[in-house]
């Protein structure tokens, strides 16, 4: 069974939202009172807008859209760094696995939609691909509870958590820097509304660059699951509706290989994963 998809799009030039179909997408910015799909999580219609979606046919084709990041302007993006097992093993630190889970905030500048290309930055060559399955917040919550914490979530996507590999090592304790160039990494394509537990509870997500695949890996294997993180980022910071978690990504990114597989221009990067859908990246330089 295809799960409802809902997407951010622009149509010349100007921003929509829609239902998605295997061949066009339902306008449902034009039938509905909510400005994006932001406001439309924060009243939990995301399930109302793909039944509405789903009765009607395509007011666009797929060759006529440029597909957006889902959320415009989310309050909040939380990366999550080191949550798959084998992941830990690839610093060779000889340390254990953490107890507490790393992370960082990133800016919604640095990412591109679906289709669009990653910007490698004239300051380095060392862009790095890391394929992540995403969370949305659909209720807010502070100190949520672990087990009412899935509770909290409207939706799950994509990301490809480009990084400059470089320039996450220019200071001692942050990696801000190297995560947050302009247009360096994606989200999308499309939201899936959060049904059960079951439909995020051991994903298969891989990554491949040109066809090949270099990350493969499950969610039922992460350190720190779903619960768990809402949890613990709930303990320093109110989560609200359209926030993204960005879960992790599995080992196989270029810079573990030897020698390091950077990405390059007109490479094509795609993130899978079950019952959501492929983000679809290409690779071009950053023009002055």
């Amino acid at each position: 069974m295809t799960l409802p998809r809902l997407a951010t799009y622009a149509v010349s030039g100007i921003a929509k939202y829609g239902f998605v179909t295997d061949t066009g997408i339902v306008d449902l910015s034009a039938r509905f009172e909510y400005p994006t799909l932001r406001e439309a999580i924060e009243v939990g219609a995301l399930m109302r807008l793909a039944e509405e979606g789903a009765k009607r046919s395509p007011d666009h084709g797929l060759a006529d859209i440029r597909w957006l990041t889902p959320i415009p302007a989310p309050e909040k993006i939380i990366c999550i760094g080191v949550n798959y097992p084998d992941r830990n093993a690839e610093y060779k630190d000889g340390q254990d696995a953490p107890k507490f889970p790393s992370m960082f905030m990133r800016t919604p500048r640095s990412f591109v939609g679906h289709n669009t290309p990653l910007v490698r930055p004239r300051a380095s060559q060392q862009l790095d691909y890391e394929g992540e399955l995403v969370i949305v917040i659909g209720k807010a919550g502070r100190h949520i509870a672990e087990d009412r914490a899935l509770d909290h979530i409207a939706a799950i996507t994509l990301c490809n958590e480009g990084t400059l590999r470089d320039w996450v090592r220019h200071a001692k304790f942050n990696v801000t820097q190297g995560k947050n160039f302009d247009s360096s990494g994606s989200l999308g394509p499309w939201l899936v509304p959060y049904t059960d537990h079951a439909q995020i509870a051991d994903i298969r997500l891989t990554t491949r660059v040109n066809g090949e695949t270099r990350q493969d890996d499950r969610t039922g294997r992460l350190i720190f699951g779903f619960r768990y993180l809402l949890n613990y980022i709930s303990t320093f910071t109110t989560l609200v509706p359209g926030d993204i978690i960005v879960t992790g990504t599995p080992t196989g990114a270029g810079a573990r290989f030897d020698p390091p597989r950077y990405l390059k221009p007109g490479d094509i990067i795609e993130v899978e994963a079950e019952g959501v859908g492929i983000l679809r990246n290409g690779v071009v330089d950053e023009t002055p």
